[in-house]
């Protein structure tokens, strides 16, 4: 590991599983990455992950990009299927709270509850924040389209350009985020570019080197070694043109994320949201 340590800019896959909002491994993979400063974690969030159906598609994610698996999960057989999985594999695999919570049974002499979420006060604010979570995963990467309207904020931008990370991390303050891809040069779907009550939308971008890195770290994490335009750094600075020029074109706010973390890129939607908010008619509020 301390070779590994040492190469500047060392990209590693971590996927958070949780079967609540995964606050709890957020919070951790940031401490733990505050630690290793050369290392930059490639987030897969896999929050709400409750059904056989939701946790396939997780260990799908796992096993396409490899690297260290986190958890937070109450229920005992979806554990179980995700560390055998791992084991199988091979791949590193963190009960984020088992120990933790054991520990603490035996001494008190006290069974855990295994209750999902059950850290959380069944408050309004927690419920907004679940809400805006499965709004989040309902309407990523372009997904249903006729309600992209009722987000409070759409993120937009060409591949790999953390859309999908920072809707979740806003969905966790209770933001209701849908990201649409920017692919080829395809116009914006109307929804976006008519109506008087459209959400805040923000562009996101990212210098071409960069992008071309995270994205030949992606395809190597799935063995994939093929030339592609996909990282053809004169083909990646010619989508990011045309993604600022439709930027331009609405008046859309724009973030650059190449030096941004997450939390520095939610920080500003935030704080452009709240100015949005400010600005509004009072009869829109």
């Amino acid at each position: 590991m301390a070779e590994k340590d040492a190469q500047p800019g060392y990209y590693v896959h971590v996927h958070l599983v949780s079967d609540a909002t995964g606050e709890t491994l957020a919070g951790i993979i940031r401490a733990t990455s505050a630690q290793f400063r050369t290392l930059i974690p490639i987030e897969h969030i896999h929050v709400l992950t409750r059904s056989e159906k939701q946790l396939d598609s997780a260990l799908e994610d796992i096993e396409a990009a490899p690297g260290v698996v986190m958890y937070t999960m109450a229920n005992e057989n979806q554990r179980k299927r995700l560390v055998q999985f791992c084991e199988r594999r091979a791949f590193p695999c963190i009960d984020v709270l088992g120990p933790t919570l054991h520990t603490f049974s035996q001494y008190l002499g006290t069974p855990v509850s295994h209750e999902t979420g059950a850290q959380h006060n069944q408050d309004e604010e927690y419920h907004d924040r679940i809400n805006a979570l499965n709004f989040a995963m309902a309407h990523d990467d372009g997904l249903s389209p006729e309600r992209v309207s009722q987000a409070d904020v759409i993120l937009l931008g060409v591949s790999r350009t953390s859309k999908t990370p920072t809707c979740v991390y806003l969905a966790n303050r209770g933001i209701k985020a849908a990201n649409v891809p920017i692919v080829g040069k395809v116009e914006p779907q109307k929804a976006l570019t008519e109506g008087h009550n459209t959400p805040l939308i923000v562009g996101l971008t990212i210098s071409p080197r960069r992008l071309v890195q995270i994205r030949r770290n992606r395809l190597l994490s799935l063995n994939e070694h093929r030339p592609s335009a996909y990282i053809n750094e004169a083909a990646v600075r010619e989508e990011i043109i045309y993604a600022k020029r439709m930027f331009a074109r609405f008046s859309w706010p724009v973030i650059d994320v190449t030096r941004r973390s997450i939390e520095e890129t939610s920080a500003k939607i935030m704080s452009l949201l709240a100015s949005r908010n400010a600005e509004a008619p009072a009869d829109e509020k």
